[in-house]
This record gives C-alpha cells, sequence and structure tokens, in this order.
C-alpha cells in the first residue's frame, strides 16, 4: 500500500522504469511529465492513476503543480549528449545537454524532500567532471545535502551489467547513503529461460510460457498467465547465418571474415556487436539490443521485447506501446525498476 504522504513526481518519465520502482517502494506518482507520444502512452497505460502530461518540459510551470507537495521529485533528463557511446554529439553543444537546468527548476520551484536525479555513467566524466559538478552546485545553492555515485544494476537483483549514474540530495540535512550490494547476481538464464522459444521475426502476442521460472522469473511474472509481447525483429538470412558462428559470450569476431566482407574495417567494429549472451552470467547492456544485434543464448535470434524487458526487470503484465522499433527504445532508454525500488526503499527509510 502506498503511504498518501509519499507522493512523487516523474519528469523525463519515459516508460516508466523509475515510476515503476516509486510505487513499489510505496511512493504514489499522481503526475508524471514525458514528451514523446509512445512513450508516455506506455506509461499511461501501465499508470492509469496518473495523469501524465504529454509536453516539452520547458513548456510547463512547475508551480502549477506544488499544490501536490511532492515528497520526492525525480527523473532523467535525455542523456545522449553524455553518453560515452555516442561519438557524433557528445560535446557541449548537443541541446540535450542543458535539460538539467529544467530538472533543477522543478526542484525549485516545487521544493520537494527529496530529488532524485538519474543519468549515464557518461556524465561524470563528460566536460572533465566540470559538468556534474555544476549540476550538484545548482542542488547545493537550493539547501540541498548532495551525493551521487555510479550503480551498477547487476549488484541489486537486475539481471544486467548496467551502469547508470544516481545523484541524490535532501533539504533537511539528511545525507543519502546508497544501498549496499547484493553479492547473488541472477543471470540470463534465471532471468528469461521460461520465455517461450520463438524465430526470427516471430510476432506473437500472448503465449504459454515454456517451463519452470525461477524466483527471479517467479517475481516477474506477476501472476501473468501468458507471456506477453513475444516480439522479435526479423534479420537478413545472411544475419542469422552469421550467429551461428558465435558461442556465449562472444561477439562479431567469431564470425568468419567471409561472412562479414561488408564491414570494411573489422578491426573498428565495436565489441558489443553480435554479442550472444552468457546464459550463466548477467547480461550485457541492453541498451541498443536491437541496433547492436544482441543474440539470445541458445537461439539463432534477437531477443524479444519481453526477453529485454525481463533483462531490465519489468514485469511481465508490463505493456508496451507503440511499434517494435519504438517499444525497444523505450526498453533500451529505461531505468531498471528493481534497482529503481531499491533506491527509493532507502531514500523512505532515511
Amino acid at each position: 500500500m502506498c503511504n498518501k504522504n509519499y507522493l512523487g513526481i516523474d519528469i523525463f518519465s519515459g516508460a516508466g522504469g523509475l515510476s515503476l520502482g516509486a510505487i513499489n517502494a510505496g511512493i504514489k506518482i499522481p503526475i508524471a511529465i514525458e514528451k514523446d507520444v509512445f512513450a508516455a502512452n506506455t506509461f499511461k497505460r501501465n499508470h492509469p492513476e496518473t495523469i501524465v502530461i504529454r509536453e516539452d518540459i520547458r513548456s510547463i510551470n512547475p508551480s502549477q503543480l506544488a499544490t501536490y507537495e511532492p515528497f520526492v521529485v525525480f527523473g532523467g533528463p535525455p542523456c545522449q549528449g553524455f553518453s560515452t557511446s555516442n561519438r557524433q554529439t557528445r560535446t557541449l553543444a548537443n541541446k540535450n545537454n542543458s535539460l538539467f537546468e529544467e530538472f533543477v527548476r522543478f526542484v525549485r520551484v516545487l521544493s520537494p524532500e527529496w530529488f532524485l536525479f538519474e543519468n549515464v555513467e557518461g556524465l561524470v566524466s563528460f566536460n572533465q567532471g566540470k559538468t556534474v559538478n555544476q549540476i550538484k552546485h545548482c542542488f547545493e545553492k537550493l539547501g540541498y545535502k548532495v551525493v551521487s555515485d555510479v550503480l551498477t544494476a547487476s549488484d541489486y537483483g537486475v539481471p544486467q551489467n548496467r551502469n547508470r549514474f544516481f545523484m541524490v540530495g535532501n533539504k533537511s540535512g539528511t545525507i543519502f547513503q546508497f544501498p549496499k550490494k547484493d553479492d547473488n547476481k541472477v543471470t540470463v538464464m534465471e532471468a528469461i529461460y521460461d520465455l517461450p522459444i520463438l524465430e526470427n521475426g516471430q510476432l506473437a502476442e500472448a503465449l504459454p510460457y515454456s517451463g519452470e521460472a525461477s524466483s527471479y522469473g517467479k517475481k516477474l511474472r506477476n501472476g501473468s498467465k501468458l507471456s506477453l509481447q513475444n516480439f522479435v525483429s526479423r534479420n537478413q538470412s545472411y544475419v542469422i547465418e552469421r550467429y551461428k558462428y558465435i558461442k556465449p559470450g562472444q561477439n562479431w569476431e567469431a564470425i568468419p571474415e567471409r561472412l562479414m566482407q561488408n564491414y570494411k574495417l573489422r578491426e573498428n567494429c565495436h565489441s558489443g556487436i553480435y554479442k550472444r549472451l552468457d546464459p550463466h552470467k548477467p547480461s550485457v547492456v541492453i541498451s541498443n539490443y536491437r541496433k547492436n544485434m544482441l543474440i539470445h543464448p541458445t537461439q539463432d535470434r534477437g531477443l524479444s521485447v519481453r526477453e529485454a524487458a525481463r533483462i531490465q526487470s519489468f514485469p511481465d503484465d508490463f505493456v508496451f506501446e507503440g511499434s517494435l522499433m519504438h517499444i525497444q527504445q523505450q526498453i533500451g532508454n529505461a531505468v531498471p525498476p528493481l534497482l529503481a525500488e531499491v533506491i527509493f526503499k532507502q531514500i523512505i527509510n532515511s
């Protein structure tokens, strides 16, 4: 049950990974703000009790939301400008880099007890660390005690080695301590092996589960009787042929050179391209799992929507809206809900 005194406002909400974690921790979300129509529709479908404002945050006056008196304001501004994987627009000129100022504006006007700011780990090194220090200083000027750290999702029950930057602040003098790590890692096998066996390009809305679930799988089934959104991108036959040569944990380097003639400079291929997931370890980052052509551990195909959602720790009854490409992007961009839940519980306990 959500304590009515714990209200949160989610800005830059995306599909709602942070909000789902907050709700599971005991925080009610009356308002979410998201510009992208597909992500906003996903949020609304899964959280019908929340008012989703589908506008550019720069056009919104936060004083209109002050009546909610939020306990926490949270969100993750678009991060492409800070990401180390973004080689083209990772510069100070990227207009998305200034969106953190909108986050600061909301905190200044709404004055919540807590804020949680989330982003890619590349923010720490961006502009020689000056940007993250600038963001911290902005919150400190508002009277918040601020701490930050980069957390790895697999340390908190998520079957994925995904690093995210978190900055947390409290206006009453409490110094937040990030939650302790869990040494028990959830593997890809534990995460997805009860999900249906699929084929390349299969688009099955609902299918029976294929076997017994692990404790993680049982938690993520969340009462669901069927596996939903078993959607797999269709790869060309020559791509599937490449997949056959890659063993768990290997990448494109295992593909015979004769099958990679369209790659003029093989040495420039990213290590994450054509990566077959190791079933006995947490997954690699799945942020661009379609573009990077991440491969199922035992089947010669890409990951399905439901498999990727499981690896991100979304429950099976969480349904995504939009085209397959938009759904894949929403999943890849999301904060793992289980990671978010651990942090919000720590905030409440503080």
